[in-house]
This record gives C-alpha cells, sequence and structure tokens, in this order.
C-alpha cells in the first residue's frame, strides 16, 4: 500500500510538469468575430455597389457621397438591430427551453433515462454509466445543464450579447462603408471617382477575405479573391444597371 502511494506521489510532478508545458489555444472570440465579418462584408460591398450605381448614372459625386453616407446609417441601423434581435431570439429559445427542462425534471424524474441514452451514444457501458446518471439525479442544476448541453446542444447565452452583436455589426458596417466612398471626397468628377473606388474597394476586400479565411480556417487566398468576387460583381451589376436604365 505504502509503495502505491509512493508511486502515485512520484507520478503526480510528472503529470504537472505535462499540463504546464500543454497549453491549449482555442479561438474562443467567434460571435464577435461572425458580427464583424457580416458588418464589414456588408458595408464594403452596399455602399460600393450603391457608388458605382449612381456613378453608373452620370451622378455627380456630390450626390454619390450624399447617398452613400445616408446608405451607410441607415444600413449600419438596420443591420445592428437584425444582430440585435437575432441575438435577443437566441436567448429567448434558450430560456423557453431551460424553462420547459426544469420542469421536466421536477415533474417526470424518468427522463434520467434520457442521460443513460446520450452517455450511450458516446459509447459509454451501462456499469460505467450507471453512477453518473445517479449522480445527476442527486443534483438538479447538474442534470440540468447536462440535458441543455447534451440533449438540445444549447450553450447559456451571455445576457450582454444582444447589445454587444448590435454595437459590433453597426460599427463594422460603417468601416466598411465609408471605404468606397473615400474617393468621392476628393475628386469632384464621380466617373473618374468610380474607378479609385473601385482599386480602393478591391483592395479592402482582398484584405479583409485574407483576414476572414485566417480567423475562419478557410484557405485565405481562397477567401480573398471570393470575397473580392463578389464585391466585384455587385458593383459591376449595379453599374450596368444603371447606365442601361439612364440610357
Amino acid at each position: 500500500m505504502a509503495g502505491g502511494d509512493e508511486h502515485r506521489l512520484r507520478l503526480e510532478p510528472e503529470k504537472q510538469s505535462l499540463l504546464n508545458r500543454h497549453t491549449e489555444k482555442h479561438f474562443t472570440a467567434g460571435e464577435i468575430v461572425r458580427d464583424i465579418i457580416i458588418g464589414v462584408s456588408d458595408g464594403l460591398t452596399v455602399p460600393f455597389a450603391l457608388a458605382a450605381g449612381l456613378s453608373g448614372a452620370n451622378a455627380t459625386s456630390s450626390i454619390v457621397l450624399t447617398a452613400g453616407i445616408a446608405e451607410v446609417a441607415a444600413g449600419a441601423i438596420s443591420m445592428g438591430l437584425g444582430g440585435y434581435l437575432a441575438a435577443k431570439g437566441e436567448a429567448d429559445h434558450y430560456n423557453r427551453e431551460l424553462k420547459r427542462e426544469q420542469e421536466e425534471i421536477i415533474t417526470v424524474p424518468e427522463t434520467a433515462a434520457e442521460v443513460a441514452e446520450i452517455l450511450a451514444e458516446y459509447g459509454i457501458e451501462e456499469h460505467e454509466y450507471g453512477p453518473v446518471v445517479n449522480a445527476l439525479r442527486k443534483n438538479p442544476q447538474a442534470w440540468l445543464d447536462f440535458m441543455m448541453k447534451f440533449e438540445l446542444g444549447l450553450e447559456k447565452p451571455d445576457p450582454r450579447r444582444a447589445l454587444y452583436s448590435a454595437m459590433t455589426i453597426a460599427i463594422a458596417y460603417v468601416l466598411g462603408g465609408v471605404v468606397p466612398l473615400i474617393p468621392y471626397m476628393f475628386i469632384p468628377n464621380a466617373a473618374e471617382a468610380v474607378l479609385f473606388s473601385v482599386v480602393v474597394t478591391l483592395i479592402a476586400l482582398l484584405i479583409f477575405g485574407f483576414v476572414k479565411g485566417c480567423f475562419t480556417g478557410n484557405k485565405p487566398i481562397r477567401s480573398a479573391l471570393e470575397t473580392a468576387l463578389i464585391g466585384a460583381i455587385a458593383s459591376a451589376a449595379a453599374y450596368g444597371l444603371a447606365k442601361a436604365f439612364h440610357s
């Protein structure tokens, strides 16, 4: 017995040393990055297409700039509100399911069998998950957390998530939307300004697509090209339609 304790004590420093050397690096800001991607991608594309379309209709730079700023403001509010409502909807859904699961645990204790079914899906044998099921029955809060995560696949949302999402998307939209309008601030002739706007915005789309690919795990070069291509198609379509209808 003493020999076993001595062996265990000798292993503890080794385990601790391994844990100290092993530092897991997980990316935990997924929701924020998703909001930034939504805001910047739309912010770069929509005002870019609008500016190109107005330029195709022979509007002056001042008109393009005025319309562009109005669109950026309205778009930021709309996108931010959409992000807020989406996050609020997720929180409401979580709370509804939480209440329903609480009622099931109280009124239908037999639902503990669902815990066994979930654990069995992971290849855990009955004699192994039996103690786990019994332990969860004695701890209703842990039982509730387990069912929310493993039966419903729901994580408790941050109560401030809706506000943060709205602000992040709106700010990202404004930052992206200003880029295509910069040339119109300095070049009075819209026909010339649109050329610089195309160059500046495509460069911004390439950079944004590359960074997005790095964060999302996609191939950065491919992500950059796809993002720029989408923006180019949108602006070309708007410019072409404006030219066609104006003529």
